[in-house]
């Protein structure tokens, strides 16, 4: 795949020394050198406590200076540094300070791996070779990214190591059989590497003792301005998708794949986020804006893709996103405070639709709905996911 961009990134890189492109003071810990050491490729360092056990962040830093900020408490990507156009660096996903404020300020699942089932389930229930089994209904009257408890707010084995394809950070952690209602002890590994093309490779993996369901994803919040700098509605989004999964009010699939032709919800062209989401659109309501699944096109299980793109033209920072999942799942903010801003990391407030979600997956509520892609992963098989973040400008 051709990246033009990625000339003019490095250019940019090579134009301005990071130490003269300080943003913020969020971006002063990111200030390296363009070419970084494997000795300090990794770092490690205390990030708070969280249920009386000290919870680590971990610092990757590529060749390039791009760095990316990853704690073992859900396995949540603090901060994502890359430079703009111009070489100016910024964090552009949302976070807090430290470990404790993901708790004390009921984080919305800011940069977590979001499971074991991602997305909704709904009514909590669903059935597996006739056995039901009932799931909490933390987002009533469903059950939301793995419940009460899931797999964001765990703490995880890590394992910080270089790789080949640049600095990596291996988490662990077994769910038992019965964790948050669902069934089978479940052996999961989530590894985040920082590539020298400037990508946040995630691979999933996992093994199950019985019969489960089974839907990973990462929850990273992006404003591609940088966090907490405004409105992401300007952005240019493009989304490989020709149908998406129509919701109910509140927000479960209704089962069918209508074409995304004549509807707001066509990004096959890049198109501003904001352009016609205040359109007369009954799913905009029940969503209340885009908070929706799309089925991305020639999906094959194994096979990565280029599935969505998003461009800030005053920035000039280029996501690419890449997954081998059939769906993606847009949500733009919707339910961030619009009169009352959230206190963030670096002193930056967060408001309404001021980030954007792209989280690779699998459709909501397959584990019901059987026409959709089956989530059920049994024993003696391996379950693999990977997507990519790779941050760029254009």
């Amino acid at each position: 795949m051709k990246r033009p961009y990625r000339i003019h990134f490095i250019a940019a890189l090579l134009a301005l020394p990071f130490g003269a492109c300080q943003e913020e003071k969020a971006d002063s810990s990111s200030n390296e050198s363009s070419t970084v050491s494997d000795s300090n490729a990794i770092k490690e360092e205390p990030f708070g406590t969280i249920d009386g056990q000290e919870v680590q962040l971990y610092t990757l830093t590529n060749e390039n200076g791009v760095v990316a900020k990853i704690m073992n408490y859900g396995g949540i990507v603090v901060s994502f540094i890359a430079p703009d156009k111009d070489g100016n660096l910024a964090d552009v996903v949302l976070g807090f300070d430290s470990a404790d404020e993901y708790v004390s300020k009921e984080s919305p699942y800011f940069g977590c791996i979001a499971g074991r089932y991602a997305n909704r389930i709904a009514k909590g229930k669903f059935t597996i070779d006739g056995k039901e089994y009932t799931l909490a209904t933390n987002n009533d009257p469903n059950h939301l990214h793995g419940g009460d408890k899931g797999f964001d707010k765990r703490i995880w084995d890590a394992e910080p190591k270089m790789t080949p394809d640049g600095p990596s950070l291996k988490l662990h952690r077994v769910s038992p059989d019965g964790e948050e209602g669902y069934p089978g002890n479940l052996d999961t590994t989530v590894t985040y590497t920082l590539t020298d093309d400037n990508g946040l490779k995630i691979d999933y993996e996992a093994t199950t003792d019985k019969p489960t369901v089974l839907n990973l994803t990462n929850h990273s919040y992006f404003n591609l301005g940088g966090h907490g700098s405004g409105t992401i509605l300007d952005h240019e989004l493009m989304i490989a998708a020709d149908r998406y999964t129509p919701i109910d009010a509140t927000s479960i699939p209704l089962g069918d794949l209508p074409s995304v032709e004549g509807t707001p919800f066509d990004f096959r062209k890049p198109t501003p986020i904001g352009a016609r989401i205040g359109e007369d659109n009954e799913q905009l309501k029940n969503g209340l804006g885009y908070d929706h699944n799309f089925v991305i096109k020639d999906s094959r299980d194994g096979k990565l893709q280029l599935v969505a793109t998003v461009h800030d033209p005053d920035s000039g920072r280029l996501l690419e996103v890449e997954s081998d999942e059939p769906g993606l799942q847009l949500y733009v903010g919707n339910f961030l405070p619009k009169d009352d801003p959230m206190q963030g990391k670096d002193g930056k407030t967060y408001g309404y639709r001021e980030a954007f979600c792209l989280e690779a997956q699998t459709f909501p509520d397959s584990p019901n709905q059987t026409q959709f892609p089956s989530p059920v992963l049994r024993p003696g098989e391996t379950y693999h996911q990977t997507t990519i973040y790779r941050l760029g400008v254009k």
